[in-house]
């Protein structure tokens, strides 16, 4: 394995179907823009309430990447 550098961002993810949508919603975005995605951690998992009914679901995830050499 390579000696990599890695770089962390932290991202909120939403959707009204599920935890990995939220995931996979702010994996899409980051994914416009950055590049060498390795992996991510899931820092928080919340949800917002309507009509006490689960309306959606927020997920704070930090995404790591290698740096270009």
């Amino acid at each position: 394995m390579a000696e990599h550098v890695y770089k962390m961002i932290e991202l909120v993810g939403s959707s009204k179907t599920g935890i990995e949508d939220a995931v996979q919603n702010a994996l899409n975005k980051a994914a416009e823009t950055v590049r060498n995605m390795r992996w991510f951690q899931v820092v928080e998992t919340r949800g917002y309430i309507d009509s006490n009914q689960v309306a959606y679901w927020q997920v704070t995830i930090k995404i790591g990447f290698t740096v270009d050499e």
